[in-house]
C-alpha cells in the first residue's frame, strides 16, 4: 500500500501529489530509478505528470516506458484517482527541477532560479549560480547592488527551483552522456503518455 510522504522535499508538494508519489515512488525505486517530481494537474482532462531519472541521469527513452508500465501498473491496483486522467512519464530535461537537497549539491557551479514560499529580504525570487549545500541551507551566488554576494536559503523555504539553459549546462550534459555511452544525444525530453479509460 501506498503512504504519503512527508514534505520534506519538491518532489511532491501538494497533499495528493503526496500521497500519489507515495503510491509510485516504491515501483518506481524498485525497478532502479529515481522519482523526481509528482505533479497532478487540473484542467479539462487531468493530467498526472511523473518525472523519473536514473540516479547517474540519462534515463532513455525504453527506460521512460519501463517506468510509465510499472506506474500504470500500481496505479491500477490502489486506483487513488476517481476521475480519468491522462498518466505523462518524462525525463527531467536538460534545464531540470531541483527538487532534493542533493540536487543542489550535484549541480553546484551552475546557474539556478529559486522562489522561496515567503518573502526573504523583501523578494521572493533569486536567479544565481548554485555553490553546493551546507547544514541544510542551500548556498547560491546572487548580484546585490551590482557585487557577488553568496547566501544561504533553507531548503524548507523554497517552493520552487530550476536549472537555468545555459550553453555549459548543454555542454556538460551532453559530456556526461557521451560517457556513459549515450548514443542519442538529441533526447532528453521525451513523454510517454497513458490514458486511462474513462470509469463506467
Amino acid at each position: 500500500m501506498g503512504e504519503d510522504i512527508e514534505p520534506t522535499d519538491l518532489v511532491a508538494r501538494t497533499a495528493i501529489d503526496r500521497r500519489l508519489a507515495g503510491i509510485v515512488k516504491p515501483a518506481v525505486e524498485a525497478a532502479g530509478f529515481e522519482l523526481v517530481r509528482v505533479r497532478l494537474m487540473s484542467g479539462k482532462t487531468r493530467i498526472l505528470q511523473i518525472m523519473a531519472d536514473r540516479p547517474e541521469g540519462g534515463i532513455e527513452i525504453d527506460e521512460l516506458g519501463q517506468v510509465t508500465t510499472l506506474v500504470s501498473a500500481v496505479l491500477d491496483v490502489e486506483d487513488p484517482l476517481e476521475d480519468a486522467y491522462v498518466l505523462e512519464v518524462s525525463s527531467p530535461g536538460i534545464d531540470r527541477p531541483l527538487t532534493r537537497l542533493k540536487d543542489f549539491e550535484t549541480w553546484s557551479g551552475h546557474e539556478a532560479r529559486l522562489e522561496t514560499t515567503e518573502l526573504i529580504d523583501g523578494r521572493r525570487r533569486f536567479k544565481g549560480v548554485l555553490q553546493g549545500v551546507e547544514g541544510g541551507e542551500i548556498l547560491i551566488e546572487i548580484e546585490d547592488k551590482g557585487e557577488p554576494v553568496t547566501i544561504g536559503l533553507t531548503f524548507d523555504w523554497l517552493a520552487d527551483a530550476k536549472l537555468v539553459l545555459t550553453d555549459e549546462l548543454i555542454a556538460e550534459t551532453l559530456r556526461a552522456r557521451k560517457d556513459a555511452g549515450v548514443i542519442n544525444e538529441t533526447d532528453f525530453d521525451t513523454i510517454e503518455t497513458d490514458t486511462t479509460p474513462e470509469e463506467e
